[in-house]
């Protein structure tokens, strides 16, 4: 198995190669990591601790890519989405990313079920045009993708989203997603995979440049994951799988 792995300034990377026994190509540039990205002899590639642009240029040649991190609390896995700041600012591309998630989450086994989360609690609409706007493309989404999808408008109450398990956590947009991610990860030390990059053919994991040596660990594991899962149908999303 060989891994390409992007080393900028926070060398935690180094550190969390070490415990695994695979080949590691290491990139000191996003040109060196775009590279490996088409490498056929390059199994998964991480972004590591490189600066964010990466996903700008690999924007270029997949522009209606998106991120969905993997984040873990007390034995529950979940894809929280989107968390690009510059992803899923339409209805359609909500749609889109319910679509794309519940590929992943089904193709382990395990049934996708979908929380919305807009920018009040249902009582609010009509505070102000902002927070209905969330909830009206919320509504939209849910009575388009109810008949197919077991898909829930959970308004702002992320909270309840995760006491009930959902195993895909929509937020309004790219920002509150991202804001979602540092709060929980960054903060408050929720286990983090990395962010699986969707609708481009090659595996590409997402990660912050300021992540702990056990978050890169993390997302190393979530690489081999998926790889092995193409071939061995491994259950990224079971409960209390803890890798």
């Amino acid at each position: 198995m060989r891994i390409a792995i992007g080393l900028g300034e926070n060398k935690n990377v180094l550190k969390a190669i070490e415990k695994f026994p695979y080949e590691f190509e290491i990139a000191k540039s996003n040109e060196e990591l775009l590279k490996y990205i088409h490498d056929p002899n390059i199994d998964g590639v991480i972004r590591g601790s490189l600066e964010s642009n990466i996903i700008l240029d690999l924007k270029k040649e997949y522009p209606h890519i998106f991120r969905a991190s993997i984040l873990e609390i007390d034995g529950h896995r979940f894809m929280l989405t989107p968390v690009g700041i510059d992803e899923c600012d339409t209805v359609t591309a909500k749609k889109t990313i319910v679509k794309e998630c519940s590929k992943i989450v089904s193709a382990r086994g395990v049934e996708p079920k979908i929380a919305l989360i807009s920018g009040g609690r249902k009582q609010d609409k009509g505070r102000t045009p902002k927070i209905d706007k969330t909830m009206e493309e919320c509504e939209e989404v849910v009575a388009e993708l109810k008949d197919n999808y077991n898909i829930k408008h959970y308004y702002i109450l992320i909270e309840n989203a995760i006491k009930d398990h959902a195993n895909i956590i929509v937020a309004t947009d790219g920002i509150t997603g991202n804001i979602i991610f540092r709060s929980l990860v960054l903060v408050a030390g929720v286990k983090s995979y990395g962010a699986i990059t969707l609708m481009q053919p090659n595996i590409f994991v997402d990660t912050s440049r300021s992540q702990t040596v056990n978050g890169y660990i993390n997302s190393i594991e979530l690489v081999v994951n998926i790889i092995k899962s193409r071939e061995n149908h491994n259950e990224l999303f079971q409960e209390g799988n803890s890798d």
